[in-house]
Formats: structure tokens, sequence, C-alpha cells
């Protein structure tokens, strides 16, 4: 018999029926104001499942939450009976829920509302309620549960002769808290002992990130965090569970924590399915030598749509704001109007309309720019070698930019500390932070984290300077 055992992880999905929306402007602005495909959204589920069921040594698919986008009925339905063609093939799934899932009440801080989009707006449909979550995908992970704890959600499943992983389900209260209440949390601290107890390993998924993909998400959005993250470290570090896979941010990142007690574990959070280069997880556990692999794979194309000689993620990339800011731009100098156009639903055209001749400045000055301008402005370029100055007066900024923008989402930026693009871009932070400082911009002071800086904060985007790889990691269980 195997000793390993494997499952793909899945999150933020994102789903809308078909039947949920018809061509139109409000639909097309809601697309572009969350950023992410929801039009091909079952097309794009479609593809990943037909990956899976390609592997036939896999058995086991998890969701982990955002499954449809905006808590209607009829998307529901219609993800489940996705659900049921890997089940009907012999799979078995595993699905938490998130805020985008159901539809909030008066007790409830979730803001979303169910609806049907028209050519001209929208009109109300079935919502999901919190209440029904449970009952409704019971059949795909709490029906198959070493234990359930039903106030929450949340269940315990065994995905391997010594493995167990917790499907912590963190509606929590929709919004200022998304985590687990006090009995919940008492649930999952002796679901731990009991695995521990049993000489089992225990892996977490919950969809709220439990480490900030970056400091600067921290700072600015700590609610946007696991609801009692701090707490749910502390048990992960002194039980010694060494994974928890997350959602929720659209980012493909790998963070480690490490306690003041020399704990530690990690945060493998990924990439939304919708997003584009959206991949999912391939997660392997070799149960003799306590080693969990985690690897990353996407799709190619887009099941039942003609994306020419485009791959699925070069077609997908103007969709999110990366793509389609660097398609944008350029307009704002030769056809203002277009700009607006396009840019309406994702950027703030109001304001926009408002700043045309400072808008235009700025863009033409941006694309003026080059590597050098930055490795100036930080007052380095006396040492880079006649090699690498020629190099960063032939680099445009906007290339670089936009390159680093690009692989917010994906992860994995290619400018390491050796690079002319790091030299240069990180001197710059540091002057910015003197002038930051001299000057007391509290604006920007109150963005970085105590102990941190401009500088320090830029590094997060420039290079995977955490793990080496986004990716893929191997991590030792014992």
């Amino acid at each position: 018999m195997s000793n390993k055992t494997s499952f793909y992880l899945l999150t933020d999905t994102h789903f809308v029926s078909k039947n949920a929306w018809v061509e139109g402007k409000p639909f097309t602005l809601r697309e572009r104001g969350d950023q992410i495909a929801l039009k091909l959204s079952p097309e794009i589920l479609d593809s990943f499942i037909d990956k899976i069921l390609a592997d036939s040594e896999t058995d086991t698919v998890i969701f982990t939450g955002d499954n449809v986008n905006n808590g209607d009925m009829v998307s529901h339905y219609d993800f489940r009976e996705k659900l049921e063609r890997l089940v009907s093939a012999g799979k078995k799934v595993y699905v938490t829920t998130a805020t985008h899932d159901y539809c909030g009440m008066d007790d409830d801080e979730n803001f979303f509302k169910a609806c049907r989009y028209t050519e001209t707006g929208t009109e109300p449909a079935e919502c999901m309620r919190k209440a029904g979550l449970f009952d409704f995908y019971e059949k795909y992970g709490p029906a198959q549960a070493l234990s359930v704890h039903r106030e929450s959600g949340s269940y315990i499943v065994r995905v391997g002769e010594k493995t167990r992983l917790a499907m912590i389900n963190d509606n929590g209260n929709g919004r200022s808290h998304c985590g687990l209440f006090e009995d919940g949390f008492n649930w999952l601290r002796e679901q731990v002992a009991d695995a521990k107890a049993n000489g089992d390993y225990m892996l977490f998924a919950v969809h709220h990130p439990v480490i900030a993909p970056w400091e600067l998400y921290r700072k600015a959005v700590e609610f946007e965090l696991y609801g009692g993250y701090k707490e749910l470290s502390e048990l992960m570090c002194a039980e010694k569970v060494r994974t928890v896979f997350t959602g929720h941010v659209h980012v493909q990142n790998i963070r480690e924590y490490e306690s003041e007690n020399g704990g530690y574990f990690y945060d493998i959070a990924t990439i939304a399915a919708v997003n584009a280069a959206g991949k999912m997880r391939k997660v392997t556990v070799d149960e003799e030598n306590g080693i969990c692999k985690v690897e990353s794979t996407g799709i190619e194309k887009i099941s039942g749509f003609d994306t020419g000689d485009l791959s699925a993620r070069d077609y997908l990339y103007g969709i999110n704001l990366p793509g389609l800011v660097e398609k944008l731009l350029p307009l704002a100098l030769t056809d203002y109007d277009k700009f607006l156009e396009l840019g309406e639903g994702a950027l703030p055209v109001d304001k926009l309309k408002k700043h045309k001749f400072l808008v235009r400045f700025a863009v033409k000055k941006f694309y003026k720019m080059t590597v050098y301008t930055a490795a100036k402005l930080g007052k380095t370029k006396k040492k880079l070698t006649a090699e690498q100055k020629e190099y960063a007066k032939n680099t445009p900024l906007s290339k670089t930019a936009f390159t680093i923008f690009a692989h917010i989402f994906p992860g994995d930026a290619p400018y390491t500390p050796d690079t002319v693009e790091n030299i240069a871009l990180t001197a710059a932070a540091k002057r910015l932070d003197r002038l930051v400082s001299r000057f007391k911009i509290s604006a920007v002071q109150n963005l970085i984290p105590e102990g941190s800086s401009l500088a320090d904060m830029l590094q997060d985007f420039l290079y995977n300077n955490r793990t080496g790889s986004d990716d893929e990691i191997e991590i030792n269980l014992n």
C-alpha cells in the first residue's frame, strides 16, 4: 500500500452561472471592478476539472471558499453540478465557503446581495443565506468527516492513512472577524490534540490568510486576515501544525512564520482560479518520511472557448488590473475618451475626467523615464558599472513597473538583489524613506509597519525574498 497521499486545491473560483447575467455594460463593469474573469468562470472551472480528471492517481479535491461570486442560488446550483462531475468520476470533494458565497442579513456584516445582471442594470435574485450553506454542501465534506463543528461549518477529514485535514469555515461575522469564534477554536484545538495523540499529521485549510502576503497588506487591511490570526498562529506553532492553505487575496504566495519560541509554519496562499495565470496546488504527503510537497499547475487553454493563438494566461491578463492598466495607459496619450471608457469600473474615471492635463503629463513623463532615472534619484548611479549604466539607460522604467505589477498576483517577480532594477529602485526607495522621515509625511508613515521602511516593503514586490518560490515547496511535517 502506498505511503503517499495527494490532493488538488482550488480557491476563489468566483463562479457565475451563465443564467445569472446577459451581455451588457452592468456585468462588464462588475467584471472590471472585480478584476477577475467572471464571464468565463464556468469555462475556467471546467478546464481545471478536466485537468484533475486526467490525473487518475489523485482522488481528492478541495475548494476553500468564494466558490461563487455573489451569493446567488442559481450560481450555487450550477457550481454544485460542477462538483458532481468530480464525484461521478470517483473523486472525493471537500468544500468550505466564504463571504462571497452568501448574502448577509441584519446581524451579519457581509454586504453581498444576489442579483441577475440585465442589459441595463440588475434585478434581485434568490440568494443563499449563511444558515443554508451547511446543508447545501453537506455532501461535499461534512458527511464524510471525522468531526464536525456545526456552528461554523468546519470539519475534519482524513486524506491519508496518517494525515488529517481541517477544513476551517471562517465566515465569522462576514467582515471584521472572518474566523472561528471561541467555541469553534476550542473544537479545533481538541481536534489537533486528538490527531497528535493518534500519531497523525494535521494540515489546515482556511479561506482568509493567516500571514499577510506582504507587510503592507497587514498594515493597511488587517481585518482581511483570518480573524484571530495571532491565536491560530500560536496554536500551529505550539502543536507543530506546519501547513495552512489559504486563499482570499488572489495571490500566489508562500510565507514562513516563526514564533519567538522557535515554532514555525507555512502559509501557502493560492491565486484565484479565475485570475490571469490562475493556478491550483497539488499537495502530496509522504507519510513515511513526513514530507509535504506542494506544487502548482495552471491551465493552458480554456475549455469551450477559443483564445486563438494565445494561452489562457495571456488572454486573461487584460482582464486583471495589471494587464488592464498596461493596456490603458498608452490610450491616455492617444485617445483620452477611449482611456476613460475602457477604464470605467476599474479606475476612478470621475476624478480622471477632471484632471486630464495632469494625468497625460504624468503618463508622458512615466514613459520617458528609464531605470537610470531611479538610479539618479537614489544617488546610486556612481555605483553602477559602465555596462549596468548602459543597461539602465536603455531599459524603460515602464517595462520594469509592468513586470513587477504583472507578478503581484502570480508571485515570483524576477528582480533579485543583483539586478540593476533592484539596485536602482531600492536606492530610490531609501531616499524616499529619508524624505518621508525628514518632512514627516504622515500619510506614508502610517502605511509603514514598525521596524520597516519603504525600501524593505519594496523587496516583497521585486522578487521572492521569502522562500525562493511561490509555486513549490517541500515542508518537513515533523
